[in-house]
C-alpha cells in the first residue's frame, strides 16, 4: 500500500508535524498505520481526500467530515471511472497527472488505472463507457511508452498477445511492455498468431532472452507451433505465462511471472539475473517443444 512519513504528510498539508498529529489524537483522522519500527505512515488517498476538503472548507472539522464522505482522493479508481462516465478525458488527464506528482508511473498504473478499468468493464449498460476508457488508457499508455527512457540492458523480451480485442486484457498486455520497458530491457510486442515466415526477421532483431504468452485467446494448438518455430529458428529462450494465460487447465511446465505488471518484471529480473537461468533456458526450451 502507498504511504509516506509523518513530516511528508504535514507538508503535503501544510501544517506542522505536531498539527497532524494532534488531528488524528483529537478526530482520528487522517489515521496512520505503524511500520514494524513504530512510525506512522500516512495513506495518500486519506490525505490527498483531506488536503482538497480543506481547501473548500478552511477549517479542519468540516474538511475531517467531508473528507470521510468522499472517500480517497488521489488514489480512488472510483475517480478516474467518474471521469469515463463523463466522457471527459481532460479530467482523467488530470487525474493521472495528480497521481503522478506522489506516485511513480508503474504505481499509478496499477493502483489508478487498472484498478478503475476494472471498474468499468465490471458494469452491464456501460459499454459506450467501458469503450472510451479502454481507448483512453490505450492513448495515454502510448504515450508514456514513447517517453521511456532507452534499454539499458542487453536482453530482449518476446511478448506474444493473445487478447481477445479491446478491453482491459489487452491493456494489461500494454502495461507489462511497459513496465518490462522502463526496466530497461529490449521489448518487443507481436500477436500470437503471427505467421512464422513473418516471424523471422523480428526474431534475428531481438534476439530474444524470453518468450512471454499473455492474454487468454491463444490455444494450446497455437501456442505449441509458436514455440515450435521459434525453436525452428535456432533460440532456445524460455517460455514464460503471465495472468494465467497458458490455455491449459492444472499443471504445466510453462513458469508463470505473476498476475501484475511489476510482479511480473521484478519475477522476470529476479530469474534473468539469477545464476539458475541458464538451466531454466533449457527447462523452457524442452517445456516448449513439448507444448
Amino acid at each position: 500500500m502507498s504511504g509516506i512519513r509523518t513530516n511528508a504528510a504535514a507538508e503535503l498539508l501544510g501544517v506542522s508535524p505536531n498539527t497532524l498529529r494532534s488531528w488524528e489524537r483529537r478526530f482520528g483522522y487522517p489515521s496512520p498505520r505503524r511500520t514494524a519500527g513504530g512510525h506512522r505512515q500516512y495513506e495518500l488517498g486519506e490525505l490527498e481526500a483531506l488536503r482538497r476538503a480543506l481547501l473548500e472548507t478552511h477549517n479542519i472539522s468540516s474538511a475531517i467530515q467531508v473528507a470521510r464522505q468522499r472517500g480517497e482522493g488521489v488514489g480512488s479508481a472510483s475517480r478516474l471511472l467518474e471521469a469515463f462516465d463523463r466522457f471527459d478525458e481532460g479530467l482523467a488527464d488530470r487525474l493521472m497527472e495528480e497521481s503522478l506528482s506522489l506516485r511513480s508511473i508503474e504505481r499509478t498504473v496499477e493502483e489508478l488505472l487498472l484498478p478503475a478499468l476494472e471498474l468499468a468493464e465490471a458494469r452491464e449498460g456501460r459499454e459506450a463507457e467501458h469503450e472510451l476508457a479502454c481507448r483512453w488508457a490505450t492513448g495515454w499508455l502510448h504515450s508514456v511508452r514513447r517517453v521511456a527512457p532507452p534499454a539499458s540492458r542487453s536482453e530482449g523480451i518476446l511478448l506474444f498477445d493473445s487478447s481477445p480485442g479491446l478491453g482491459l486484457e489487452q491493456i494489461q498486455v500494454q502495461a507489462l511492455e511497459l513496465g518490462m520497458r522502463r526496466a530497461g530491457f529490449r521489448v518487443l510486442l507481436l500477436s500470437v498468431g503471427l505467421a512464422q515466415e513473418r516471424m523471422a526477421r523480428a526474431m534475428r532483431a531481438l534476439d530474444p532472452t524470453a518468450l512471454v504468452l499473455c492474454g487468454s485467446g491463444a490455444t494450446l494448438d497455437v501456442v505449441g507451433r509458436l514455440v515450435y518455430a521459434v525453436r525452428q529458428m535456432g533460440s532456445a529462450a524460455p517460455l514464460f505465462e503471465y495472468r494465467g494465460s497458458m490455455p491449459v487447465s492444472g499443471t504445466h511446465n510453462i513458469p508463470t511471472l505473476g498476475s501484475s505488471p511489476s510482479e511480473a518484471v521484478r519475477n522476470l529480473k529476479a530469474m534473468v539475473d539469477g545464476p539458475a537461468f541458464a538451466r531454466l533456458a533449457t527447462m523452457g526450451a524442452r517445456a516448449g517443444s513439448g507444448v
